[in-house]
């Protein structure tokens, strides 16, 4: 059955801490090619019926994202779907 999830990011020009954090940490694992690195969540919506995406961005926009710093995509994927293929 297709679950509904909603990635929320902060905007772009929002100052990312986070992320900030891990960026300085990579060079310390070897990795010196990135140039940034922002971090943001993934929330999964399972409905009892059939997916719904105008409802989950409803919720997105009310209760998941803060409108005023964050962004959120909202699409369809396989609930048994394996985690590398959800990119």
């Amino acid at each position: 059955m297709p679950r509904v999830v909603v990635d929320v990011m902060l905007k772009p020009e929002i100052l990312d801490p986070q992320g900030q954090a891990v960026a300085n940490a990579l060079p310390r694992l070897g990795v010196n090619d990135v140039a940034s690195v922002r971090i943001g969540r993934r929330i999964e919506i399972d409905f009892t019926g059939e997916p719904d995406l105008d409802r989950a961005r409803e919720i997105a926009d009310k209760l998941l994202a803060n409108p005023v710093i964050e962004d959120f995509t909202v699409h369809l994927v396989e609930a048994d779907e394996p985690a590398e293929a959800r990119s």
